[in-house]
């Protein structure tokens, strides 16, 4: 969704992708022309008898909402840009929302997954989110889909659980851009450096979700340099040393120190708000920019809250009307509105333009 500057680009970061040992590629046809290029760096490879030794194993996405004619006419447009015959998994494209989760169990969005198997179009399908972990844990037990794309995260591990119960069913699990959506961790703030050390932060993300048995990491490469630490990383596991351990356990003690009692445990016990306030995912980014520095980051993600329809949260701080329904259900007694407008007061800037949607 990034090599997207040319089709040099994307070739490029296709051949240095196969340099370091990666044989899947993820894409979609709303990210521009990236399905175009990719199926040209794929033609380019192949003249130069160039792949993973098992082929390439290759994933586009759907968005949810078409008919059954409308979507087969998707999907075999999105082969006829890639090049190939079949894709190994088909994605629904942000389940985000109930409705999205009954097109494609029971609706239209059904009637296409099957016959798209049926036809060798696809060999398995799955559903990326961005919804709630109630929405994923009602798709993941419909049985419809082996796999799924989620944001699982060193910086977010509220998913973990559902994922890791996912995994345990022998349904993937690919981690959605942990490098920027995990925390821009490719560019990360002094004080995070300082609490990795003597490892790269991104690294040490890299090898957590790796050590938790996700299946797959999405990279989103939009250089070959980009690629740097995949060609690093690979290798037999433990993923973890003794010595990432210990400098993930001094990164977490370090945020507990600078958080103090106002550190927002993510039990998410304070929900539901009355006022719909997204009260966990409003205090992890303040969790994150007063406890690691990483202001740059919960800014961009604040400052896109209400701007990026279902894909992200639709309200901000600004919501809470100070009703105090959340405090008696806090454990840590943490003085929630307070917490809440500070977070207002230190990440709402300009906002800035979402990449894709």
């Amino acid at each position: 969704m990034r090599a997207l500057g040319s089709p040099a680009q994307m070739e490029a970061v296709l051949r240095a992708a196969l340099a370091a040992g990666i044989n899947h590629l993820e894409t979609a046809p709303a990210y521009g022309p990236a399905e175009t290029f990719l199926g040209q760096a794929l033609a380019a490879l192949q003249w130069d008898n160039l792949g993973p030794s098992d082929g390439w194993l290759i994933t586009s996405k759907l968005l949810p909402g078409p008919d059954l004619s409308t979507g087969q006419g998707q999907l075999r447009s999105i082969l006829a840009r890639l090049g190939v015959a079949q894709l190994t998994n088909l994605a629904v494209h942000g389940l985000n929302r109930p409705e999205h989760l009954e097109w494609a169990i029971k609706g239209p969005g059904a009637d296409l997954l099957t016959w798209a198997k049926d036809e060798g179009l696809v060999g398995q399908v799955g559903f990326s989110s961005h919804g709630t972990p109630e929405l994923i844990e009602a798709a993941l037990s419909s049985g419809s889909f082996t796999f799924c794309s989620l944001h699982v995260h060193l910086f977010d591990q509220t998913l973990l659980p559902i994922a890791r119960a996912a995994l345990a069913q022998g349904i993937g699990v690919l981690a959605i851009s942990p490098a920027d959506k995990g925390g821009r961790l490719y560019d990360p703030p002094a004080e995070l450096v300082a609490d990795c050390a003597p490892f790269h932060p991104l690294e040490l993300a890299y090898r957590f979700l790796l050590d938790q048995g996700i299946s797959t990491l999405s990279l989103g490469a939009e250089q070959p340099e980009d690629l740097a630490w995949a060609a690093a990383i690979g290798g037999p596991s433990p993923w973890l040393s003794a010595a990432q351990r210990s400098a993930l356990q001094r990164l977490d003690v370090a945020g507990r120190e600078r958080l103090g009692a106002e550190r927002c445990g993510q039990c998410r016990a304070c929900l539901p708000c009355p006022n719909g306030v997204p009260i966990p995912e409003l205090l992890r980014l303040r969790n994150l920019a007063v406890g690691h520095g990483m202001e740059a980051f919960a800014q961009e993600r604040y400052n896109l809250i209400g701007r990026a329809g279902h894909w992200w949260e639709e309200l901000n701080a600004e919501a809470c009307r100070a009703c105090g329904a959340c405090l008696p259900r806090c454990p840590h007694e943490l003085p929630i509105p307070e917490l809440l407008a500070d977070t207002h007061r230190r990440l709402s800037a300009a906002p800035r333009r979402r990449l894709w949607g």
